[in-house]
């Protein structure tokens, strides 16, 4: 098999490539691996199929993507002799591919992850395709015989571990650059044509000999291929394409049932929560409230309720507003949503709208009318997007508003007074009833992707207005002076969580808590946070205290002093939001904090200014010479990830690049998908 001589009475063959079939083996080999590679996005995602079905087709495709080009790469290559395939083992030589890439997905999607497990399962997947390969080749049946350079053959199944070795890396630790079109094309076109040297470095590595007498007409045995590797391609592309195509379905239904109502076909309320934290300088907002849908619904059942629905929603759809988005926020609520109209056109085309409510509404030969009102808010500045949805929550939960069609602006000398009365006449029942409750978002060392705590945010599920958002209702709540008992509470609360992570076996959590204000100086603040700690029987170090720049600024001295109390009882103190104040420099010397929260505003335009890069460089520089632990927060992409790892050492990182804010059980399913908590290895993906 290895030898260089060729048998008594044979002699050596010269055969040569089509280079148009070698261009089309590549071509499906990449379109293998951009295939694979989209397919296995939709393991990562939720979807109608269960994980593994989407593991298999990818396996699949990736399988048959590797076997097609080596069977279509060996077809490709003519002798002059006669040559056909052994079907049976043809079909068998498919076998290594789907398992070889069966195992690259599979620990693609392990939480935990090693070099050497890298290693090992590139060692299995490199000779399960160099194996298909030369199965492969083991099928064909040809007048000839055929020897291998022993060098060459070694060297293909290098190649063929090596490319398993950068696939698996490439699967396992750049899947957020998958999500780049241009960078999936790109990692593709590399892989396919890594899997493609493997194959004609083997056929590189072989010596073909033949008796005179076989010698035929070369073009009679490459006619005979040619029939078969049209089929074949063929047959291919229309699988792999058939399976992107489904991946592409998947992601596209799982867009519309994440960010479109159902009933309706409108945007909903993610949406429409999505284009309301856009910044711009101006914009209006318009939402229509339907009081009497309930009473539809009970006299009427909820299938013509529903119908009813549709209609409202056709009917705001086809008010011809070329300047506005409607969304359905709420089950009887739409909203318009404007930028850069003037508000008189705006508040106009809502009073036409108004019209279709007044007379009774004829639908399915039933007679109904309608009760509604339509609530005008209006701001500007970039960073007033939530006092636009308040301001209109505040219209429409006024304890004098008529659902008789009108249009109503929000004025602050009518509105105001009431939402903020509700919001603080609801407090005491909404920490009681646990309509109030925390979100943690994990923070992670940049450097070897360790876990390093979470910080506690605070949540509201209003029974009125829902889901609201944090920058709605704080500033009422401080501005009331009742943003001290939701601190106590959140202390609490968050205590109360690391106890029963360590009963569940989970120990060792750090959360980080927010305090405010000047509530950092008081001595009540002290006293909870002691009481807290002997009643939950937790260690102090696991809870850090987060206080604002500007808070320290209003009181240094003061802020010091308490500070040192802090760091006296055993707790650690971040200083949030750094840069945003106005003495900084002048005064954190001083301060014995722990660690120092780097605001997202500098992160955001890391690393396309060089400015801002700059600026960040420094800041981070300035704290580790301080020996401060340094928390980048906002982190989003993976350009700013790899900016920070290659700026600094040991940075710990926080934002949606690895994980949004979870609640306690979607926070297990997160461990579980990502991080083998007990071990304490967190490679997240």
């Amino acid at each position: 098999m290895f030898t260089s001589s060729a048998p008594p009475g044979y002699i050596e063959l010269s055969g040569h490539h089509s280079m148009p079939f070698v261009f089309l083996s590549i071509f499906l080999a990449c379109l293998a691996s951009y295939t694979a590679l989209s397919l296995n996005e939709r393991v990562r995602k939720n979807s109608f199929f269960h994980q593994s079905i989407w593991l298999i087709l990818a396996s699949l495709a990736m399988g048959f993507g590797i076997w097609s080009m080596h069977f279509i790469g060996m077809s490709a290559f003519s002798l002059p002799v006669a040559m056909r395939y052994n079907h049976v083992w043809t079909f068998v030589s498919i076998v290594p591919a789907i398992l070889a890439s069966f195992m690259a997905f599979s620990l693609a999607s392990r939480p935990k992850q090693s070099f050497l497990s890298f290693t090992l399962a590139g060692i299995a997947m490199g000779i399960g395709i160099a194996s298909m390969h030369y199965t492969g080749m083991a099928a064909m049946v040809m007048d000839a015989v055929y020897r291998y350079d022993v060098w060459l053959f070694l060297v293909s199944i290098a190649i063929a571990i090596v490319v398993s070795f950068v696939a698996l890396f490439v699967f396992s630790n750049l899947k957020r650059l998958m999500e780049k079109r241009v960078i999936k094309i790109v990692t593709a076109l590399l892989m396919g044509m890594a899997v493609s040297s493997m194959h004609y470095t083997g056929m590189a590595a072989m010596t073909f000999y033949t008796s005179p007498e076989f010698i035929i007409e070369e073009h009679a045995g490459h006619t005979d291929m040619t029939m078969l590797i049209i089929p074949v391609a063929i047959g291919m592309f229309f699988l792999l394409t058939t399976l992107l195509f489904s991946s592409t379905m998947d992601r596209y239904i799982d867009y519309k049932i994440s960010y479109f109502d159902g009933l309706t076909r409108l945007p909903n309320r993610r949406q429409f929560e999505k284009m309301l934290n856009k910044s711009s300088d101006s914009r209006s907002l318009a939402i229509w409230n339907f009081h009497n849908l309930e009473k539809i619904n009970n006299g009427y059942g909820y299938s013509f309720g529903d119908r009813v629905i549709q209609h409202i929603a056709c009917e705001l759809r086809e008010s011809d507003l070329d300047f506005t988005d409607l969304y359905r926020i709420e089950g009887n609520r739409f909203a318009f949503l404007v930028q850069g109209v003037d508000l008189d056109i705006f508040r106009q085309a809502m009073a036409t709208i108004a019209l279709k409510w007044k007379g009774p509404l004829l639908l399915e030969e039933k007679w109904i009318e309608l009760s509604s009102v339509c609530a005008i808010s209006f701001v500007k500045g970039a960073d007033t997007h939530h006092q636009l949805y308040a301001n209109a929550l505040a219209v429409l939960e006024h304890p004098l508003i008529k659902y008789e069609h009108d249009i109503i602006l929000y004025d602050s000398t009518v509105h105001t007074f009431s939402f903020q009365q509700e919001i603080l006449n609801g407090l005491a029942s909404a920490m009681k009833e646990d309509e109030l409750f925390l979100v943690y978002q994990p923070k992670i060392f940049a450097d070897t992707h360790r876990l390093n705590g979470f910080e506690a945010l605070i949540r509201w599920r209003h029974p009125v207005h829902g889901m609201m958002s944090p920058e709605i209702f704080i500033p009422i709540l401080e501005q009331n002076h009742r943003i001290d008992d939701v601190t106590d509470w959140l202390i609490d609360r968050a205590a109360r969580q690391i106890s029963q992570w360590e009963k569940s076996g989970v120990p060792d959590q750090k959360i980080a808590v927010n305090i405010p204000g000047e509530y950092i100086t008081s001595a009540r603040l002290i006293a909870a946070l002691k009481k807290t700690i002997d009643h939950y029987q937790i260690d102090p170090k696991q809870l850090e205290l987060e206080i604002t720049e500007t808070s320290v600024v209003q009181s240094v001295e003061s802020a010091i002093r308490a500070i040192r109390l802090f760091r006296e009882q055993g707790f650690s103190v971040a200083l949030d939001d750094f840069g945003t104040g106005v003495s900084s420099l002048s005064f954190l010397r001083q301060m014995p904090i722990t660690t120092l929260k780097i605001d997202k505003s500098f992160v955001d335009r890391v690393p396309l200014s060089q400015k801002d890069s700059a600026i960040l460089h420094a800041i981070i520089t300035l704290g580790q010479s301080l020996n401060l632990q340094i928390v980048i927060e906002g982190v989003e992409t993976a350009e700013q990830v790899r900016f920070l790892v290659t700026t600094a050492r040991s940075l710990t990182i926080q934002g949606y690049y690895y994980a949004k804010p979870m609640t306690p059980d979607e926070l297990a399913e997160w461990r579980v998908h990502f991080s083998t908590v007990l071990e304490g290895d967190f490679l997240l993906s």
